[in-house]
């Protein structure tokens, strides 16, 4: 239910994402509310992906799903 949530908001994330040439792909949603997650194409190595990841998906995932603790990359 809760990985369902998740990729739900993610889809919505995802088209910015792509729009400058990268991708998020969901690995996994812990237990404890930790989402696992791989960041592809450019923003795999771009180097604001700690900024996009903590600044936009995780604080997007924080607000819509409050279980949620931390999303990671791995």
């Amino acid at each position: 239910m809760l990985r369902k949530k998740v990729e739900k908001i993610l889809n919505t994330i995802r088209p910015h994402l792509q729009a400058d040439g990268g991708d998020v792909e969901l690995i996994d949603v812990t237990e404890d509310g930790v989402v696992k997650v791989k960041l592809r194409g450019a923003c795999g190595c771009c180097p604001m992906s700690t900024y996009t990841l903590k600044s936009g998906i995780e604080k997007k995932l924080k607000e819509e799903i409050p279980q949620i603790k931390e999303v990671i990359q791995v």
